[in-house]
């Protein structure tokens, strides 16, 4: 956890700023949270409202993102964050937040376009966190919950992303400053329709943009939108890791998917598709 992405934060009982002494955050009503030897700091309120992905899952996911495969989500996240982000005006530029952001992959590739920014990643895995503490040289992890109140400061973030991720859209509004953008990504009926059907995996639902569009329109408006669709070339052993990264692993029994992996050709073209959309708060 770097000082510098402490001011962002508030304490998750009293909503309290924090500040960073001995190897915690604490705020001035008492409450203390150690940084984990990791890097990450743990700062859930309760129960959370569903299941952290496991190490297993996280470790998936790290694998898969390291060869490549979701270059094309990075890079065009990336330039849309490059567009549609305020112009800087001097003094606090402000965070750069992702919620639900796993192992930071993602915030790492946004964060080189904005070099005088801190990057706060918050995901509900403190597996996914230890990673993210350590994916950007100005990156911090928070382990939270997406659902519930965010431990941010209100107008704490110039730039929040949001990529296949739970989102809470009054609190991403209450966090995000008057002038800033919040980037989302959802995937596209079409995304992996090559291992939907042969692998049983869940589906994208054919109405999920106008939903998405639905929730936000009491706290944001729509300014920008725009779709990323390539190929990824996965051998056996990228398939079960992109199923073990995600939600379908949940629903997915191990020798099972082995057998229907076999049968597929290898390598095998699969469908990447998404759709990236921007939003500035409603003022």
């Amino acid at each position: 956890m770097r000082k510098e992405a402490v001011r962002y934060l508030r304490c998750p009982y009293c909503s309290g700023g924090l500040t960073m002494t001995d190897g915690a955050l604490r705020c001035s009503q008492g409450h203390s949270f150690d940084v984990a030897k990791q890097g990450y700091v743990n700062l859930l309120r309760g129960a959370a409202k569903f299941s952290a992905d496991t190490a297993e899952m996280v470790a998936a996911r790290a694998d898969f993102l390291a060869a490549g495969h979701f270059a094309p989500i990075a890079a065009a996240l990336a330039a849309l964050a490059r567009e549609t982000a305020p112009a800087p005006t001097g003094g606090d530029p402000g965070c750069v937040v992702d919620i639900g952001g796993g192992t930071g992959y993602h915030l790492a590739r946004v964060m080189s376009e904005f070099p005088g920014s801190e990057g706060v990643l918050l995901d509900i895995s403190k597996f996914a966190a230890r990673r993210a503490a350590r994916a950007h040289p100005r990156t911090s992890a928070v382990v939270a919950d997406a659902w519930d109140a965010l431990p941010f400061a209100d107008g704490a973030a110039s730039v929040v992303l949001n990529v296949f991720a739970p989102r809470n859209p009054a609190e991403l509004r209450r966090m995000l400053r008057p002038e800033g953008v919040l980037l989302v990504v959802t995937p596209r009926p079409d995304h992996l329709r090559e291992l939907v059907e042969a692998l049983g995996l869940l589906r994208v639902d054919e109405q999920k943009d106008e939903r998405l569009a639905d929730r936000f329109s009491a706290h944001f408006t729509e300014v920008a939108r725009e779709r990323s669709r390539s190929t990824m070339t996965l051998d056996h052993q990228a398939v079960p890791r992109l199923v073990g990264m995600g939600p379908n692993a949940w629903h997915q029994q191990g020798e099972r998917l082995k057998e229907r992996v076999a049968l597929l050709p290898e390598p095998c073209d699969v469908t990447l598709s998404v759709t990236l959309t921007a939003y500035r708060p409603l003022v």
